[in-house]
């Protein structure tokens, strides 16, 4: 293979029933912060996001605020194209469901599985929840207080009879449960494999793919009565985005998806119906769905009802953008839920942040540029204990690939962490400050050390604070051309000149207790 190589990482399209809350902004954190990843690795990537504006809850929620559909979805949809400028994601492409691109997309999908006979038309008659847009069995639902029918996810349902073409659902359940076990790696993590490959043992019916009752939605091809259900609709905008129906271009070059991020409640869409429906096509499925938990507040279940709702923006506010993004990543193993709350927060910002990286950095170089002319230090020969931190800087790069690879940034973000530790506890033991009046020599290999240490963490740290490892950078006058991982395994060169450092992590203080926190 020739060129660089390439990427492809989706959020799942948001449904605009609402505005943005933390569940959004932790997918697309985590999506962004691979996709900078990757490109600082070389690989060509194609990291996309976007709108799912279609279906019967939004032509409702249209109808109660006075407005076409397609008004209504041009504003939420823009909510979360706002958002992800506001934190900073680096997405290429920001798809919409109602683009004519897209129903171009889903409509040929939609013929080519006519044509293989994966379609076909009959009744439906069955439980239907239009808060989750999805149909249930009579054994999937318990009876709610008012002597109503509630699924599984606490969504009303209601009984709903109307002719449907039907995907041939049932055929497939053999063939993915080969297919997951030819790719064990597809669904992660592995409770949530596990969940799935559970669901599809006991059974698959066919599914209903159309709707007669309600119009906002994709025209069933040749049949305008119809339009089609929800997911068939929204799962084709990660082929829509690469120029399907067209197979060669962006298609060829970046199909089959890397991965396709998703919140725990969507994987069996995206782990079962979407693999059957590429498949049924004859079009590869993607190489891997990853599933992430759900985050609580201060122990409580986030919900409108409770007035718990984290917005993205007042947490921006209140801790700054990178501060946020680093501890959405760091605090819970990625994959399993997640409790925010404000003492962790500020634990984070403090104490890793401020008082280990930050104030490692502050130090080092504050030393360098009052006892060194402020240019980097000619280091003399290295002891065994300047091999030993190096080495373990030298090694964070493969960790992270490794870690990144299976989305366990908590990993990734600990294996730095734990050198950011070893490289205060080196410089305390090797107390530069003394060394000035002793060994003038060993103090300018001594911050040479921390220096380089420095360089590296911050390299590796710019995808999840980008902003902040800049500053950084900046102050170790690492030219912008160097900041990729090709430059790695470079050194700082001696006599470099370095601008006066300035903090770049500050410590979070708590207005309302009128101090540090």
């Amino acid at each position: 293979m020739t060129g660089p190589r390439r990427y492809y990482i989706t959020t799942p399209i948001y449904y605009v029933n609402d505005s943005p809350h933390i569940g959004h902004a932790y997918t697309s954190l985590a999506c962004d912060v691979l996709a900078r990843f990757k490109r600082l690795d070389g690989f060509d990537v194609k990291f996309l996001t976007g709108t799912d504006e279609h279906g019967q809850k939004v032509e409702k929620s249209a109808e109660k605020a006075g407005v076409h559909p397609q008004a209504f979805t041009d504003e939420v949809s823009r909510r979360f194209s706002d958002l992800a400028a506001f934190m900073g994601y680096s997405n290429d492409d920001f798809i919409r469901t109602t683009e004519p691109r897209h129903i171009a997309s889903v409509q040929a999908l939609w013929t080519r599985l006519v044509e293989k006979g994966e379609i076909y038309l009959g009744k439906y008659a069955g439980w239907y929840s239009v808060r989750d847009e999805a149909f249930y069995g009579a054994d999937e639902l318990t009876t709610g207080a008012d002597g109503g029918k509630i699924a599984p996810t606490g969504a009303p349902v209601e009984w709903v009879e109307e002719p449907s073409y039907f995907f041939r659902l049932s055929a497939w359940q053999d063939r993915l449960l080969r297919f997951y076990d030819e790719h064990p790696d597809f669904i992660a993590p592995t409770s949530r494999r596990n969940e799935v490959i559970s669901f599809v043992k006991n059974g698959l019916q066919d599914l209903s793919v159309s709707r007669t009752s309600f119009k906002w939605g994709v025209p069933v091809p040749g049949d305008a009565d119809h339009i089609m259900y929800v997911w068939l609709d929204a799962l084709t905008n990660y082929i829509t985005a690469v120029g399907y129906p067209e197979t060669s271009g962006d298609y060829a070059k970046f199909w089959p998806a890397d991965l396709h991020m998703v919140g725990k409640d969507i994987v069996r869409f995206h782990a079962i119906y979407w693999p059957a429906f590429l498949m049924a096509a004859d079009l590869a499925p993607p190489r891997r769905v990853f599933a992430h938990g759900w985050w609580t507040n201060e122990g409580q279940k986030i919900s409108k009802s409770l007035g718990n709702v984290i917005s993205p923006y007042d947490l921006v506010q209140r801790y700054g953008l990178d501060p946020v993004r680093y501890f959405l990543l760091r605090e819970v193993p990625f994959g399993n839920d997640g409790d925010f709350s404000h003492r962790s927060m500020v634990n984070r910002v403090n104490g890793e942040l401020a008082n280990e990286f930050g104030n490692l950095a502050q130090r080092s170089l504050s030393m360098i540029g009052k006892n060194l002319g402020g240019q980097v230090p000619t280091p003399g020969a290295f002891t065994a204990e300047d091999d030993e931190l190096l080495a373990a800087a030298a090694a964070l790069l493969d960790k992270l690939r490794a870690s990144f690879d299976r989305q366990a940034f908590h990993e990734g973000l600990e294996a730095v962490w734990s050198v950011v530790r070893a490289a205060n506890v080196y410089i305390d033991r090797q107390a530069p400050w003394a060394l000035k009046k002793t060994d003038p020599a060993r103090m300018g290999t001594v911050l040479y050390v921390v220096a380089e240490v420095i360089r590296q963490v911050a390299l590796l740290l710019q995808p999840v604070m980008p902003g902040s490892t800049a500053r950084m950078l900046d102050q170790l006058a690492v030219a912008e051309t160097a900041r990729d991982f090709t430059a790695y395994g470079q050194h700082l060169a001696a006599g470099t000149a370095l601008p006066k450092p300035e903090g770049v992590f500050p410590r979070y203080v708590d207005a309302d207790e009128g101090g540090a926190a």
